[in-house]
């Protein structure tokens, strides 16, 4: 059974740091680019960072560059997204997503950024 599990999400200052992690398990995760998305209340879900396979290539998008860092432990089956001086637009549902010969999704973890 293919499993994307997220977790590390809460609330938290303007500011201040969390750290996602996405646990894999049921398809050979090695093979699989991975993806943080979020999703802010009423807008589209949106590309956060992207991993290759061996995590040699990182992308981010414009409005998180410098601020997150996405990494990967195969060996451990999890990626990473460790996101520092959020900011209250840092808010949303935070999924990971595996792009190989399929596609699987998490369900998500709720990062709030608020004062």
């Amino acid at each position: 059974q293919v499993q994307l599990v997220e977790s590390g999400g809460g609330l938290v200052q303007p500011g201040g740091s969390l750290r996602l992690s996405c646990a894999a398990s049921g398809f050979t995760f090695s093979n699989y680019a991975m993806t943080w998305y979020r999703q802010a209340p009423g807008k589209e879900r949106e590309v956060v960072a992207g991993v290759t396979t061996t995590g040699g290539t990182l992308h981010y998008a414009d409005s998180v560059k410098g601020r997150f860092t996405i990494s990967r432990d195969n060996a451990k089956n999890t990626v990473y997204l460790q996101m520092n001086s959020l900011k209250p637009e840092d808010t949303g549902v935070y999924y990971c997503n595996a792009n190989g010969r399929y596609k699987f999704w998490g369900q998500g973890t709720q990062v709030t950024v608020s004062s």
